[in-house]
């Protein structure tokens, strides 16, 4: 188990209602229908955009992003993104309905159904991973084919190996050896999400998960979400190579093209990390050091190496 103090659940630093401009207040309490009476900031993640399950007056409830075009444009971006990949998702796809996006005073808003649910516990416990894994595997049934007009994951990472090039590590040359051969394993035809992490994950009361936040998804081979499902459960000290072993997508996957995506991620978690902290998102490059030292234990373990760095 790899001890963090990073406050799972309370990583971002968002906008309250408060500090929206009246004009958007107002457009959303016109979609909305009645004004609002109560806004609860989600504040898992690491952006900085509006991000609050508003209730109405009459009780009604919906999820809304919001970000300035102007003073946030790079988050404002993201949401429209966002907007525009659940807007092409077909029915059945463990994800909340878009049900509306404007933008009113140079803010875009994007709108999604409110759930009832809660994030993974974290520490992870198994049955919170077997929801998120079952949803994970639903997920690459129903995106398979995938939608169109989506970047493949060949094109998606063709950079990430020569990130070894400027990272200091024992075994350097033979991580990037293993990521250089990236092409071939993730090559699919499923839409992958590519951002699947307990924060992004909501469980129902039923045992039900959805995934949140399309911003990312490209289309790869059908087993890679399931794959990084597992990063968070690793480090927080699950058995996630029993998981593998009984997985309907992973079970089947050569251990070598395992550890060949597992040196791909490494390397963009260590690049990563090594970046300044932004002002904006004060616990993002402790969340990707934590990952890039699980995944470090994780693919010396699996190659036997005496330990990660």
């Amino acid at each position: 188990m790899f001890p963090t103090v990073i406050p799972h659940g309370r990583t971002a630093r968002r906008l309250a209602w408060a500090h929206l401009p009246p004009l958007v207040r107002r457009a959303i309490e016109r979609r909305l229908g009645t004004r609002v009476a109560e806004a609860v900031s989600q504040d898992g993640g690491f952006t900085p955009g509006f991000a609050s399950v508003l209730t109405g007056a009459d009780g009604t409830r919906i999820f809304v992003k919001a970000a300035s075009v102007k003073a946030q444009r790079v988050f404002a971006d993201a949401y429209r993104e966002e907007a525009r990949k659940l807007a092409v998702l077909p029915a059945g796809v463990p994800a909340p309905r878009l049900l509306w996006t404007d933008e009113v005073a140079e803010w875009f808003l994007l709108a999604t159904e409110y759930v009832e649910a809660r994030a993974p516990h974290r520490p992870w416990r198994d049955g919170d991973l077997a929801a998120a894994s079952a949803m994970a595997v639903s997920m690459a049934e129903t995106l398979t084919p995938a939608p169109g007009g989506l970047d493949s994951a060949v094109e998606e990472f063709a950079s990430w190996p020569g990130l070894w090039n400027r990272i200091a590590h024992p075994r350097g040359a033979e991580i990037q050896a293993l990521a250089e051969r990236y092409a071939e394993i993730v090559a699919g035809d499923t839409l992958v999400h590519t951002d699947i992490r307990d924060d992004n994950i909501l469980l129902r009361p039923d045992g039900t998960a959805l995934l949140c936040d399309w911003n990312w998804p490209i289309v790869g081979a059908a087993w890679l979400d399931s794959l990084l499902l597992l990063i968070g459960p690793r480090g927080d000290g699950l058995d996630v190579e029993a998981h593998i072993a009984a997985h309907p997508l992973l079970a089947g996957v050569p251990a070598d093209h395992i550890d060949v995506f597992l040196a791909l991620v490494l390397g963009y978690f260590t690049a990563s990390a090594e970046q300044p902290v932004p002002p904006t998102s004060p616990h993002i490059r402790a969340a990707q050091a934590w990952q890039r030292d699980v995944i470090d234990h994780w693919l010396a373990e699996r190659r036997g190496w005496p330990g990660g760095r």
